[in-house]
């Protein structure tokens, strides 16, 4: 019995690694629009698939950021300014798009921009906190994608939206799990209704990256600013050691940040390029041989292996 599970195994493995070696054809005459391309993620990939020959339509939130991106690329790139936490940013953004793809449609649409912060223990959090991130992280993503999806059903393209492994365990509070948490959501039914207009969609689940995302020192100045604020109740029932060694594990995190992007990017021009691209990509080591088995245990197990690696409260039980 074990010989026959073996051999389809090996077979199941080996047609999937056929399949995903199909490529698309005519990938130089195909339009990709990718937001959150000033650094990080987004703006590698611009370069990567510029270098590949596609045409890539690049949205900045900053003029300097995309000044910098078109001083790396061809041509055949632009860019564009964009807020996608402003609706008539993400309008005028589209229409732009519009004016450059004419009949052929949008064939990529990669919704990479995001934030981080402001993040840390819920009861240190406003409710403006959760907004700030679910505005851009979540709303802002959905705003892009509703503004787009004409296009991209006319050209029979892709939707690749970039979640995190944060998407599938919640490790802190505040809004940044919960956005991806609900780009999970999003992207499972948009997938399931776009398939009936041949567009498909996908999710990239990186792990922890050292991207401006996960900024060292950023994080510290935020945890800072709402210890800060806090009210003196929270402050004594957490009390200094808690942000000592919260602040203590954020620098230490950053240690085990993966540097090599590509990984992530490879994963986004997979989906975008690929004839059969996978509904999911877990990129980088601790997404695929520890996150991603996390969300598969139980609660009891995942909570246990949580508490291990947090600080205890000063007025913990």
């Amino acid at each position: 019995m074990w010989l026959y599970l073996a051999a389809f195994l090996g077979l199941f493995y080996l047609v999937r690694w056929y399949r995903e070696r199909q490529i698309v054809s005519h990938l130089p005459d195909k339009y990709v629009f990718i937001t959150g391309c000033d650094s990080g993620f987004g703006k590698l990939l611009a370069r990567q698939l510029d270098a590949r020959g596609l045409k890539v339509l690049a949205a900045c939130l900053t003029e300097k950021g995309a000044e910098e991106l078109r001083d790396q690329t061809s041509d055949r790139l632009e860019t564009v300014i964009l807020n996608v936490t402003k609706t008539e940013s993400v309008a005028a953004a589209a229409q732009w798009v519009k004016e450059r793809v004419e009949d052929r449609g949008l064939w990529g649409l990669v919704n990479n921009a995001g934030i981080s912060l402001p993040t840390g223990p819920n009861e240190w959090l406003t409710k403006e906190d959760f907004v700030t991130i679910l505005d851009v992280n979540l709303l802002g993503l959905i705003d892009v994608t509703l503004n787009l999806l004409p296009l991209v059903r006319k050209a029979r393209g892709r939707v690749v939206n970039v979640s995190s492994i944060a998407g599938r365990v919640s490790f802190f509070g505040g809004g940044y799990c919960i956005s991806k948490y609900g780009v999970e959501a999003f992207s499972d039914s948009l997938r399931r209704e776009l398939s009936y207009f041949g567009v498909k969609v996908s999710m990239i689940e990186p792990g922890h990256f050292k991207t401006a995302v996960n900024s060292k020192e950023r994080f510290l100045k935020s945890f800072q600013e709402l210890w800060d604020r806090a009210k003196p109740e929270v402050k004594q029932v957490y009390g200094e050691k808690f942000l000592e060694s919260y602040m203590k594990k954020t620098e230490n995190l950053e240690q085990k940040c993966t540097e090599d992007l590509s990984l992530v990017t490879n994963c986004m021009e997979h989906a975008l390029t690929a004839h059969h691209p996978r509904t999911r990509y877990s990129a980088g080591w601790d997404a695929k041989l520890l996150y991603l088995p996390m969300s598969y245990l139980p609660s009891l197990l995942v909570d246990a292996m949580v508490y291990w690696g947090s600080p205890r409260p000063a007025k913990a039980l």
